[in-house]
């Protein structure tokens, strides 16, 4: 995986929880169904990116 490849996914996981994080403080309207989940996706691909 290229270092570009790498950042865009830590980049993507930010947005998407930081998209939660609004809808949670009733910023933007729900986006989502499942924040748990969404959350918990936008964890593993932070985690997938930190793995050599």
């Amino acid at each position: 995986m290229t270092r570009n490849t790498r950042n865009l996914l830590r980049l993507i996981s930010v947005v998407i929880v930081l998209a939660l994080v609004l809808m949670e403080f009733e910023v933007i309207p729900d986006i989502f169904n499942y924040e748990f989940w969404v959350l918990l996706v936008a964890y593993a691909l932070l985690l997938f990116t930190l793995r050599k």
